[in-house]
């Protein structure tokens, strides 16, 4: 299918003029694998317990030395201190890129496929095929992922059945148990909506069938208003105007304040934000009150990827060979899961090594078992999504829009604004767009 002959900038084995003009090229030839690589390579990347990791690697074996440096997450900076250092040359061997961001890199020819230099069978090869086809664009894989995150529906249980409601299967059902909570909790919220989480509005239209980006022919074909997303802006615009739902910065000061007092007692996320829901509301005496449970659906059970992040290596990486051997270790090796330790509730690409994480993570704050929801979650993922070449461009124009929520803008207003200006923009980058 044209999913797999994903045509991003000089990457593409198809080599229209009209998709790769102004974007940067890979050009480097295919390497030659080593079987017994060494020297010092460089890894950045924003996740908690990667040092830990890295030294985990070193102590393993003593060919190769891995230095690690911690940068900001992609909102905090990181993603443009990566990409002035590998333009520059003077980036890591091997960083940390999200789904939606990892395009971009590629599409700029700032990372290094890794064909020849990693283990296919005993890696890619394994994954599913809905992890595997976001690190994979022309036939080539540039990435290894590390989490593959599916959108999970966090509760206050004690809320719901105060409220009379059972956990909502459909977002019809979520509709009516917002209403019932807010007979008898006036002031209170079922949930929020986050304008600062733009990725989040995609996985909700990726969970609907959306297709914000694909290829027609020769040209990107971009959809970020298709009509499934138009259904879920409408809801969701239907949930804010009936106070079901409130808008408010997720990670917020504010935000935070809401769950400790209750005033918020649902939350939108994914499988990591256990930590951050612990952390917000365990002083308030919340132990055992959340839960987590699949995100209601339109019918069918399906459901999306919210975050995730992927290994790669960088066009900077004199050394390859030792850059995809560690790259090997962190997405695929049971050690450098439980060298990581505690640090969240992760849920890995590579088969085997969820149960590891599970182990290391101390999940008895919450009042049912958040793992087998994971696993249910995970295996209804809708197949057929892909980013786009450049998410900035939509992300900063669905952000910009949002910001207009809270004094009469509209979520579907976002969403068209949104197309308009990812349109835009690719055409300016020089790519070949369909509406």
């Amino acid at each position: 299918m044209k999913r797999r002959k994903l045509l991003l900038g000089a990457v593409s084995l198809m080599a229209s003029a009209a998709l790769v003009t102004g974007c940067g090229s890979t050009t480097a030839a295919t390497p030659t694998p080593t079987e017994d690589p060494s020297g010092t390579i460089t890894f950045w990347s924003p996740l908690a317990g990667m040092d830990k990791v890295a030294a985990a690697f070193n102590a393993s074996q003593s060919k190769i030395k891995v230095n690690f440096e911690t940068v900001p997450n992609g909102s905090g900076g990181g993603y443009a201190k990566l990409s002035t250092a590998v333009t520059a040359g003077n980036g890591p061997d091997v960083a940390t890129i999200e789904y939606p961001q990892l395009p971009q890199f590629v599409s700029n020819g700032q990372l290094q496929p890794l064909d020849g230099l990693i283990n296919k069978s005993a890696t890619v090869d394994k994954l599913k095929d809905e992890t595997k086809s976001l690190v994979q664009f022309g036939d080539k894989t540039f990435a290894l992922p590390y989490d593959a995150a599916p959108m999970i529906m966090w509760y206050r249980k004690d809320m719901l059945d105060k409220a009379g409601v059972g956990v909502p299967k459909t977002w019809d059902e979520f509709e009516q148990a917002g209403k019932k909570f807010k007979a008898i909790a006036p002031d209170s919220f079922l949930a929020s909506f986050n304008p600062n989480e733009a990725s989040l509005t995609g996985a909700l239209a990726w969970q609907a069938g959306a297709k914000w980006f694909g290829t027609d022919g020769e040209s990107w074909k971009i959809g970020v208003n298709d009509d499934p997303t138009q259904k879920v802006a409408s809801y969701w615009q239907k949930l804010i105007d009936q106070k079901i739902v409130k808008v408010q910065q997720s990670f917020s000061d504010e935000w935070s304040a809401d769950l400790a007092s209750g005033a918020v007692v649902g939350v939108l996320g994914a499988n990591w934000s256990a930590t951050g829901i612990q952390k917000r509301t365990e002083a308030s005496g919340q132990k055992g009150q959340w839960i987590a449970a699949e995100v209601p659906n339109w019918g069918t059970p399906s459901d999306a990827f919210y975050g995730g992040s992927t290994f790669n290596i960088t066009k900077s990486s004199k050394n390859p060979a030792a850059a995809a051997k560690f790259i090997e270790y962190l997405a695929t090796n049971s050690d450098a899961i439980k060298a990581r330790g505690n640090t969240g509730s992760a849920f890995l690409a590579f088969p085997g090594l969820t149960p590891v994480a599970q182990q290391a993570y101390d999940a008895s704050y919450f009042g049912n078992d958040i793992y087998s929801v994971f696993d249910k979650a995970y295996s209804t993922i809708t197949p057929g999504w892909q980013w786009g070449p450049n998410w900035d461009i939509t992300n900063t124009a669905l952000k910009d829009a949002y910001g207009k929520l809270t004094t009469g803008g509209k979520i579907t207003e976002a969403v068209d604004t949104a197309q308009t200006a990812t349109v835009a923009g690719l055409k300016q980058n020089g790519l070949s767009v369909k509406e």
